[in-house]
């Protein structure tokens, strides 16, 4: 008997390119614009710098924002060894990562179909704690080098202080979907005629500026052959995108 999920068209959770659709990661809102194959979703991850994890102590939800990355279906993220974002996940409590790109704002002809066009990606999974220092390490250098391209080997190495401030978590992925809107204004058919409502998309974008130098830079240093995607003007989406790529091919 063929199941409701393959008849509607939707990856099932056997399928290697997808991360299927549970009870957990299904998009119940506008069904078509969930997104459930590894691809896209790992599009959106890989473009975003910043990411919330939304966790609980003592029955009260937590949300916090912190800088990440991706390796296969592994995430990665670091912070304060006495934070209480840390000192919680690092028990192993269940964890939910999202990432947002804001890409449009549309004013339609009715409050209800004002909208927002997005990519986003909901991850679930169990927080876990790299014990190890070797990896801790390698994970500290990954987390400079996914911004920026091969800097870890410019700079100095943390000190044992900074070494043992700073805790590196992980998370594998055991569900997870996206969740895209990109269309244009879309309103009732009878409105389009009897609406005297001005109505338009706005694209948005977040852009890199222009460097400002360090005002004690040592003379005679040129930018590292790793920063010449970082041009004023280009995207801050696709500049991650292209930093993950030189690093993780």
């Amino acid at each position: 008997m063929t199941s409701p999920t393959a008849r509607r068209g939707l990856p099932t959770e056997n399928s290697p390119e997808s991360f299927g659709v549970t009870p957990v990661n299904r998009v119940k809102r506008v069904h078509d614009r969930g997104r459930y194959d590894r691809k896209t979703v790992y599009e959106i991850l890989d473009a975003a710098l910043v990411c919330h994890i939304a966790y609980v102590i003592d029955g009260r939800p937590y949300c916090t924002p912190t800088a990440f990355w991706r390796e296969g279906d592994h995430l990665y993220w670091h912070g304060s060894s006495a934070s209480r974002m840390i000192r919680t996940q690092a028990e192993g409590v269940p964890v939910c990562l999202t990432v947002t790109h804001l890409d449009a704002l549309v004013m339609a002809r009715s409050g209800f179909h004002h909208s927002v066009n997005y990519r986003s990606v909901m991850a679930f999974g169990t927080a876990h704690v790299i014990d190890d220092a070797e990896t801790k390490l390698k994970l500290m250098d990954r987390f400079i080098d996914r911004i920026y391209p091969g800097r870890s080997t410019l700079i100095r190495q943390p000190n044992a202080q900074e070494f043992k401030a700073t805790t590196m978590m992980g998370m594998e992925i055991e569900h997870a979907s996206g969740k895209v809107r990109s269309t244009h204004v879309g309103d009732e058919e009878e409105d389009y005629a009897t609406v005297p409502a001005w109505s338009a998309l706005y694209p948005v974008t977040q852009v890199i500026g222009e460097a400002s130098d360090c005002p004690r830079q040592l003379p005679g240093l040129a930018r590292p052959e790793g920063m010449a995607d970082f041009e004023p003007g280009t995207r801050l989406d696709e500049l991650m995108t292209k930093s993950y790529r030189r690093t993780f091919g």
